[in-house]
């Protein structure tokens, strides 16, 4: 398994490695003490799965109180997955990364605590999947709107397909120091 930081510190890129031949492929997406080398030593606690269709959006989505790490894969199809730092005081507070997923090239992207998370689904279809170093915090739920100028993602269409809650999510300058990590 390669790990490679990216521009964020704590954002690692993951490529594992992918044994394939006549019969399709297999891959070993975790294992705890290649995590642990790498200096990723958090439990994971809590697996999500989703699917969307093309051009759904989904985020850009934090917790405070009870933050969530995640480490993050497209089993199916293709999305672009995106980390923006909201952590107060960091000097990279607002800036993102963006990488492709997808189930040809098998990457991951693992997300530490302190960062807002979104994906943009660029294939017909894509089922996601989340692991999760947190429980699911209702209470603690924030985010941060998709188009945030400020912020100046680059997704890849400019009328996706959003749920409600996520249209009226506030730009980062309206966030209280209060609702950051």
């Amino acid at each position: 398994m390669e790990f490679i930081e990216t521009e964020l510190a704590g954002v690692m890129l993951i490529k594992p490695v992918v044994h394939q031949d006549n019969r399709g492929f297999f891959a070993e997406t975790f294992r705890r003490s290649l995590f642990w080398e790498a200096g990723v030593k958090n439990e994971f606690v809590q697996d999500n799965l989703s699917r969307s269709v093309k051009g759904t959006l989904r985020g850009l989505h934090y917790q405070i109180g009870k933050p969530q790490g995640k480490l993050v894969m497209a089993v199916s199809g293709e999305i672009l997955d995106v980390a923006v730092d909201v952590r107060d005081g960091s000097p990279t507070f607002g800036k993102y990364v963006a990488c492709r997923l997808s189930e040809e090239n098998r990457h991951m992207l693992y997300i530490p605590e302190g960062f807002a998370h979104g994906f943009f689904v660029l294939s017909e279809e894509a089922t996601f999947l989340y692991k999760c170093t947190g429980y699911y915090y209702p209470e603690g739920e924030r985010g941060i709107r998709w188009n945030d100028p400020d912020i100046g993602i680059e997704w890849p269409e400019k009328n996706p397909v959003l749920s409600a809650k996520d249209q009226n999510l506030p730009f980062l300058s309206q966030i209280s120091s209060d609702d950051l990590l």
